[in-house]
């Protein structure tokens, strides 16, 4: 790398509250040349709260292949750059990936200043298994591509975390609902870090119940995370009270009946439950 390049600092900011964030972040954003930032008009507030007087330019979806040599150009004349989001890590569903690849590609030093990011905040206080999860970014907007999915996460062992706005988010609910068992548990994170912030935790229908009856629930900017299923639980893709079920009603009917039974009860897909009875037949 040239001496003579700037720095890319990739600065994480609040999601919230204007004081979560680093001194580091405080001290790069007050001596670098220039902040690029996904909405100068929200930053100017974290900004001004900082007392922080540093130049802004707009960095976003819309004009970063216009912006991004630009900025490049900066880095190469030895001006140094911080990148900021409106909220949390930038790249993190957030737009950058492009610029950072380029300056990476020039030879030119990227350096991240960790921080606040919605989903690990949501992890964090959930009360759900952390030891793997799955980040999907916003949820898909209609309920066909939201279900598909869910269903492919449904059989997973590692908790699925997704953003959601507030005016999709009982809808989501709705599709969550259709495709998990009811005593799923998952959570729902509204308004992190702000006046109105509330963690949920619960079955998927204690949460849909709670979305549904109160408009308070289905306001803000939410994280929602969906528990996978523990492996000690887990059985032919099945879920232990699925399987329970399962062999009770094998103890009482014919194979043919006790899966008929069983997918009116559990709502599991035909197929997992008949294999399951096949090789509960097959060990007794």
């Amino acid at each position: 790398m040239s001496n003579n390049n700037g720095i890319l600092y990739i600065v994480a900011t609040p999601i919230g509250h204007l004081a979560d964030i680093s001194i580091r972040a405080l001290e790069v954003l007050s001596s670098v040349n220039l902040i690029a930032a996904e909405d100068t008009r929200n930053s100017k507030v974290l900004l001004k709260h900082h007392s922080i007087k540093t130049p802004m330019t707009a960095y976003h979806d819309h004009n970063e292949d216009k912006k991004r040599q630009v900025l490049i150009n900066r880095l190469q004349e030895g001006e140094s750059i911080a990148l900021i989001s409106d909220a949390g890590t930038p790249l993190i569903n957030d737009p950058g990936y492009s610029l950072v690849r380029h300056v990476k590609q020039a030879g030119i030093q990227v350096v991240p200043i960790p921080g606040c990011c919605a989903l690990i905040v949501a992890l964090s206080a959930a009360g759900l298994a952390t030891d793997r999860f799955s980040f999907e970014g916003f949820a898909p907007r209609t309920s066909g591509a939201r279900k598909a999915m869910f269903e492919s996460h449904r059989l997973e062992q590692k908790t699925l975390v997704l953003y959601e706005s507030s005016h999709r988010i009982l809808k989501c609910m709705e599709d969550i609902k259709a495709v998990y068992e009811p005593a799923r548990l998952m959570s729902i994170a509204r308004e992190l870090t702000k006046t109105y912030e509330t963690i949920s935790t619960g079955s998927v229908d204690e949460l849909y119940e709670r979305v549904a009856t109160d408009s308070n629930m289905q306001r803000g900017e939410f994280v929602v995370l969906i528990e996978g299923i523990d492996k000690k639980q887990q059985y032919e893709g099945l879920p232990k009270e699925a399987l329970d079920t399962l062999k009770i009603l094998l103890s009482e009917c014919s194979l043919k009946t006790a899966v008929k039974l069983a997918l009116e009860l559990t709502g599991q897909p035909k197929k997992e439950l008949y294999k399951a009875a096949l090789k509960i037949n097959d060990s007794d």
